[in-house]
C-alpha cells in the first residue's frame, strides 16, 4: 500500500513539475502573438521590439548552466522553487508594465527564473523515476508538455490579447505559479543536492555566463550597430575570449561546471549543435512570422494563434511516442535528418 501511494505521489509530482515547465514554455510562444499589440501600446520601434523577446533569451541562455549546477549543490527542489518565485513575480511586473524599460527589465528577470526552473526540472524528474521504463514514460510526458505548451501558448495568446489586452498574457502566470509552488512544497522531497559539499566553479560560472550574454547581445544588436562595427566585433570577440577562458578553467578545476569529457561522445556533441541551431530557427520563425501575419497579412491576434496551431499540434503528437517509434525502427540519424529537411 505504501509503495502504491509513493508511486502515485511520484506521478502527481511529475504533473506538478510539468505544469511549472508548461508556464515557461507558454511564455516563449504566448508573447510572440502579442508582439504587435505591445509595439503599438508602448511605442516600440521594430528594432527595439526585439528586446521584449531577447531580454528573456539573454538571461535564459546565460544562466542555464549555472542554474543546473546550483541545483546540484544546494538541492533541486530549493532551486526550482526559487526560480518559480522569480518567474512568477517577474510575470506580475510584466503584466503591470507601462513603459518599455520596465517591460524589458521584467522580461530579463523572467528569463533568469525560467532558466533555473528549466535547468533543474529534468534533474528532479530523473531523481523521481529511476526505473528505465518509468523514466521513459515520464520523459514522454515531459516532451508532450513542452511541445503541447506551444499550441496552448499561441491560442491563449491570441485569445487573451483579442478579448482582454496583452497584459494578461503575463498575468495568467500568477495563479499557475502560486499553485505549482504550493504543490511542489507538498509533493517534492527536500533532499540535498547530489554535489552537496563540493565547491562552486565560480570562475567557470562567471566566464560562461558573461560569454553567452555578450554573444547574444552582440548578435541581436548587430543590425542596429552594424555587423562590422567596433561594438559588434568587440562584443563577439570578448565572448570568444571568455568562452576560451571557460574551457581552460573547466579543463583544470576539480568540480567543473560542465565536464568537457561529455563532448568526447559524438552523439552528445551533435545533439547539442543541432539543438542550438533548431532553437535559433524556431524562435526566429515565431518572432518574424507573428509580425508578418499581423502587419502584412492583417491577421488578428486570434488568427495568428490559429495559424501557428498546426505545427505545434504535430510536434505534440510526435512527442507522445511517434518519434520514439521512428527512432526505434530507423535509428536516430535518419528521422533527425528527415525532420530537419522537412522543417527547412
Amino acid at each position: 500500500m505504501t509503495e502504491t501511494l509513493d508511486n502515485r505521489k511520484r506521478w502527481l509530482a511529475l504533473m506538478v513539475l510539468c505544469l511549472g515547465v508548461l508556464m515557461i514554455v507558454l511564455d516563449t510562444t504566448i508573447v510572440n502573438v502579442a508582439l504587435p499589440s505591445i509595439r503599438t501600446d508602448l511605442g516600440f520601434t521594430e528594432t527595439s521590439l526585439v528586446w521584449v523577446v531577447n531580454a528573456y533569451m539573454l538571461t535564459f541562455g546565460g544562466f542555464l548552466l549555472l542554474g543546473g549546477r546550483l541545483g546540484d549543490l544546494y538541492g533541486h527542489r530549493k532551486l526550482f522553487l526559487i526560480g518559480l518565485v522569480l518567474f512568477t513575480v517577474a510575470s506580475l511586473a510584466c503584466g503591470l508594465a507601462n513603459s518599455q524599460v520596465l517591460l524589458v527589465a521584467a522580461r530579463a528577470v523572467q528569463g533568469l527564473g525560467g532558466a533555473v526552473v528549466s535547468a533543474v526540472s529534468l534533474s528532479l524528474i530523473m531523481n523521481l523515476f529511476t526505473e528505465p521504463a518509468d523514466r521513459a514514460k515520464a520523459m514522454g510526458v515531459y516532451g508532450f508538455v513542452c511541445a503541447g505548451g506551444g499550441s496552448i501558448g499561441v491560442l491563449l495568446g491570441g485569445l487573451l490579447t483579442s478579448s482582454l489586452s496583452w497584459h494578461w498574457i503575463f498575468l495568467v502566470n500568477l495563479p499557475i505559479g502560486v499553485a505549482v509552488y504550493a504543490l511542489c512544497v507538498a509533493l517534492l522531497p527536500n533532499a540535498r543536492g547530489q554535489a552537496h559539499g563540493e565547491k562552486l566553479d565560480v570562475a567557470g560560472a562567471v566566464t560562461v555566463t558573461l560569454s553567452l550574454m555578450l554573444a547574444v547581445y552582440g548578435v541581436v544588436n548587430g543590425n542596429e550597430a552594424g555587423w562590422g562595427s567596433t561594438q559588434t566585433l568587440g562584443l563577439l570577440g570578448a565572448a570568444v575570449v571568455l568562452l576560451a577562458a571557460f574551457i581552460a578553467t573547466e579543463a583544470r578545476v576539480a568540480h567543473p561546471l560542465m565536464p568537457l569529457g561529455l563532448f568526447r561522445l559524438r552523439s552528445v556533441s551533435v545533439a547539442n549543435v543541432v539543438g542550438v541551431l533548431w532553437a535559433a530557427a524556431m524562435f526566429a520563425w515565431f518572432f518574424i512570422s507573428a509580425l508578418y501575419m499581423q502587419l502584412v497579412l492583417n491577421y488578428t491576434p486570434m488568427q495568428i494563434g490559429l495559424a501557428f496551431l498546426p505545427a505545434n499540434i504535430i510536434m505534440a503528437v510526435f512527442s507522445l511516442g511517434l518519434s520514439a517509434r521512428l527512432v526505434m525502427r530507423f535509428g536516430i540519424r535518419k528521422p533527425l535528418a528527415a525532420g530537419l529537411w522537412l522543417a527547412a
